[in-house]
Parts: structure tokens; sequence; C-alpha cells
């Protein structure tokens, strides 16, 4: 059985990422999404939320396991019997950074590799910063999150 994982900071999770993860989905038996805390980040929504939202989003898969997790991906990936990781690259910059990352993580867990897939046009502008920029100004978000995710972005905005 093939286990891969899809880790980032979801806050939060966007249509690239379900993108991505849907399509990794097809390609690997288990596909572990682990909301990873940033601690250069300060997240609109706690990881449970996170975690949460993710599992509404996914929940006509089978195959996904949604949890969080604070630590080096590389110990999860261990703990777990996972011997890939998948990132979604969205320009040349993003390649820059996951690359160093990617490099990194297999000197700390040679058994651990990382596969990139590109996301699809469409998403190729969207992240997590620009739906809150957005939302926190009450634009339109339909096309760039799921319905669930809209919902909790209209609440947080307009408490």
């Amino acid at each position: 059985m093939t286990k891969a994982i899809c880790p980032g900071s979801f806050d939060p999770v966007t249509n690239g990422h379900l993108d991505i993860i849907r399509r990794a989905s097809k390609r690997f038996d288990e596909i572990y999404v682990a909301v990873l805390t940033n601690s250069a980040k300060n997240p609109l929504f706690s990881a449970d939320e996170r975690v949460t939202m993710i599992k509404e989003a996914l929940s006509d898969l089978n195959n996904i396991t949604v949890v969080s997790y604070n630590g080096l991906l590389v110990d999860f990936c261990k703990e777990n019997g996972i011997s890939t990781i998948v990132k979604g690259l969205r320009a040349v910059t993003d390649f820059d950074y996951e690359l160093q990352i990617a490099q990194t993580n297999r000197v700390l867990a040679p058994m651990v590799d990382t596969v990139f897939f590109t996301t699809c046009l469409e998403y190729a502008y969207l992240s997590s910063s620009i739906v809150k920029e957005i939302a926190s100004y009450h634009g339109d978000i339909e096309k760039l999150v799921p319905p669930n995710v809209k919902l909790r972005l209209s609440e947080k905005y307009n408490k």
C-alpha cells in the first residue's frame, strides 16, 4: 500500500489545495493531509478548525486521513510509514522554496521522497493569504474556496 502526505498550514484550505489533494488521492492508496503548525504564521483558524474544514470538503473521498501535527514532517512520515510528500507548485518561486525543503527532508529522512504536482492554471494565482484578504473586505470568494470554508470565513470576518 502506497502512502503519501499532503502537508500545509491550510489557513484556510482553498480550491487549489483541494485540487492537489484530490489528484494525489488518485495516485496513492492512502493520503494523509497534515495541518502543520507554522511558527512564522499567525493563523486565522485554529488547527482543529482547519482539520474540520478539510474533512468536510473532502468527505466524498475514502482514502484520506486529515490530522494536525506539530513537529517535523519527516518525523510524522517515519511514525506513519509514509514514504512520499506531495507538494503543489504554482510558480518558479514555489519551486525554489520547496526544493530547498525537499532536499533538507531528504537529508533528515533518506527514505522519504518529495513529488511535485503543478497547479491547474485556474488556481495558479490562488493562495490562502489572497483568500483571507478578499474575505476581510467581504469580496466574492465563491470560486476560490469550497462552500463550507466560505461560510466559516464569512463568520470570522462578520464578527
